[in-house]
This record gives structure tokens, C-alpha cells and sequence, in this order.
């Protein structure tokens, strides 16, 4: 059991370094738990560095959850266009709904009611608690999970369940009785600066004298964790099809990339996709190769233009002057064809 002493040694340490080196973010020093609920959905999954711009942006479209509940879904996706993993942005959505109208715009100051929000796990749910209301509530995630299990020294494999409890257990016995946020988040930064994943920078860490794996010397080691399984790779023809001016997208429907506008793609030849929905085209002109790399899938993409003479009836509502296109939500995954399509436009008018 982890004694008074022991843990005010340990949060004492830790947020006294958090006062000198926490990071400086566009969305910290705030309160407001809509601020706070935004910017870590926005953090899962995506660099810190890189959240900053949409977070701004997204915040000067939908300033408060009223705002963000009555969009529009199209207009919440498009807001979030480049960020990636869009069920984020369409459970958002669904979330500010239920905040608006179940709370009256009040998010709950309660660890399980967070938690019950669409989109909204665990650690999500315990940093909008801690921070915002300074709720007893460890957030767990891989920086926090890094720096406790050397601290600690858990040699157990971290992604098992009864040591993610510890983990958790662990962390809530350390935590202040005040200021459980900054607790939060000093090893969130500690993680993210000092305790880094491979080789930390021990010298500079404020927890180095209560360190199991600094002491042991192995934290390279830690955490135990299992391996990841490779993604599976998939080919695709990405076929800019132009006619009369216009860009053949589709919305996609449930699944990856749900909701979002995307070039025609295809895994057979492209001229046989073509015929396939009846479109005559005067061939075909290479226009570059695109990677994408998902959490679990790859996709390598080979992009052709393909000017159609003609289309069938039932498609020609799905083609898009390039006004009409910029306002489309179009993933990242379709951003070199998208430029490519762009480049040829400005050539050519």
C-alpha cells in the first residue's frame, strides 16, 4: 500500500517539475470542459504539435456545445478534414447532442456520466474529470502507463487488464488532494519530454530517486508490452474521372472513412471499373503514386486522370465542379490526388 509520505513525495516532485518545464499548449490553462473534451479527442491518435491549428479552427466554427449540436454532420466533418479517424468527429457530434439536450449544455461533473458520452473512454472521460473538475481520476494513457511502470517497476505485460487496474490504482494512490489535473497532465509532458519511449533522459527527470528502472538500469525495457500485429497492405486505382468540368466523388458509407467524399477507387484494372459503371473515357494518364498508412491497413494508391465523353444518367449527380468539391469533407487519405486534380485544373482553365 503506498504510504502519505511516498506519495506526496512522488506528486510533490512531479508537479514542482510540472511548474518549471509543463509544456505551454493552446489548450491548456482552461477550465471550460468543452475546451478540455475537444482537445483530447482531438489528441487521440494524432501528435500534440499537430493538434494546436485545429483545434482553433474547429473552436472559431463551434465555439460552445450548442453551437457544435446544431451542425450539421457534413459541416463537423469538414471541419475536422486532415485530422483523421473521423468516427472522432462524428461521435463528437453525437455527444454535444446528448450535452445540449440531456444536460442543458452543462457537461456532468461525474467520472460514469462522462464516461457514458459517445466516443468518450476511460482516459478521455478521467481527463475531462480531473482537469475541468478536479476529480480523483487518472488518465491513463501510453505516456502515463510508460512512466509508472518504471517508476514502479511493473515488469508485468501492461496491456493485460488486471495490470492496467494497478496502473490505474497506483496512479490514483499518488495523486494530491488538489490540483489532480496538473497531476494529470505533468505526466503526461513527463512522458511525452523526459520518460520517452525507448532510451528516457533520465538525468532530467524529476522522479529519477523513487525510479525502480533507473535503479535497475532497464527502462529501456518498460513497459512490457505485446507485439503489434502489421497492417495489411491494399492496392487501389484512385481515378480522377472529369466530365464537363466536374469530379466523379462518392459519399462512403458505413465503415472506414463513413461519411466522407472520395475519388473513385478500385482493386480491379480501372478501365475494367470504368465499364463496369458505364462510363466512356479517352484513356487513362498516370498522375502520380500516394501512400496512406491507417492504424491497421495501408493503402498504396496509383492516381490516373481519365476524361469521360460520356456518363451515365444515374451518375452525373455525383460529379463536382471543384467549388463544390472544396466544400466536400474529403479524408487526408485522397490529399495527393486531390493536389494532383488541383494542379491539372489550374494548367488547364
Amino acid at each position: 500500500m503506498t504510504s502519505y509520505i511516498e506519495a506526496h513525495e512522488f506528486s510533490g516532485a512531479l508537479l514542482a517539475w510540472y511548474d518549471r518545464h509543463g509544456r505551454s499548449l493552446p489548450f491548456r490553462g482552461t477550465k471550460d470542459p468543452y475546451r478540455i473534451w475537444l482537445s483530447e479527442i482531438m489528441l487521440q491518435q494524432t501528435r500534440t504539435a499537430s493538434v494546436g491549428a485545429y483545434y482553433e479552427r474547429f473552436l472559431a466554427a463551434f465555439p460552445d456545445v450548442f453551437s457544435l449540436a446544431a451542425a450539421k454532420e457534413e459541416e463537423v466533418l469538414k471541419m475536422w478534414e486532415g485530422l483523421g479517424y473521423y468516427s472522432r468527429a462524428r461521435n463528437l457530434h453525437q455527444a454535444a447532442r446528448v450535452i445540449a439536450a440531456e444536460y442543458k449544455g452543462r457537461f456532468p461533473a461525474d467520472y460514469d456520466a462522462l464516461r457514458a458520452l459517445p466516443g468518450v473512454g476511460p482516459y478521455t472521460a478521467a481527463a475531462v474529470a480531473s482537469i475541468a473538475f478536479d476529480l480523483p481520476e487518472p488518465a491513463v494513457d501510453g505516456n502515463l502507463t510508460r512512466v509508472l511502470t518504471r517508476a514502479l517497476g511493473i515488469r508485468e505485460d501492461a496491456s493485460l487488464p488486471s495490470v492496467r487496474r494497478r496502473i490505474t490504482e497506483e496512479a490514483r494512490a499518488r495523486m494530491p488532494r488538489t490540483r489532480r489535473g496538473d497531476f494529470n497532465q505533468a505526466l503526461m509532458d513527463l512522458g511525452a519530454t523526459v520518460c520517452v519511449p525507448g532510451t528516457p533522459d533520465c538525468e532530467k527527470c524529476p522522479l529519477r530517486a523513487l525510479c525502480d528502472a533507473y535503479d535497475n538500469g532497464d527502462p529501456e525495457n518498460l513497459p512490457v508490452l505485446p507485439r503489434k500485429t502489421p497492417p495489411i497492405t491494399l492496392r487501389y486505382a484512385v481515378l480522377l474521372v472529369l466530365w464537363e468540368g466536374r469530379v466523379y466523388m462518392k459519399k462512403r458509407g458505413e465503415g472506414l472513412l463513413n461519411g466522407l467524399y472520395v475519388y473513385m477507387m478500385t482493386e480491379e484494372e480501372p478501365e475494367a471499373a470504368l465499364r463496369r459503371l458505364g462510363i466512356e473515357g479517352g484513356g487513362l494518364t498516370p498522375m502520380g503514386e500516394a501512400r496512406h498508412v491507417f492504424t491497421h491497413r495501408v493503402w498504396d494508391m496509383d492516381i490516373y486522370l481519365c476524361e469521360a465523353r460520356t456518363v451515365p444518367d444515374a451518375l452525373r449527380n455525383d460529379f463536382y465542379t471543384r467549388a463544390e468539391m472544396e466544400a466536400l469533407p474529403i479524408p487526408t487519405a485522397m490529399r495527393a490526388a486531390r493536389r494532383a486534380l488541383t494542379e491539372y485544373w489550374e494548367k488547364t482553365s
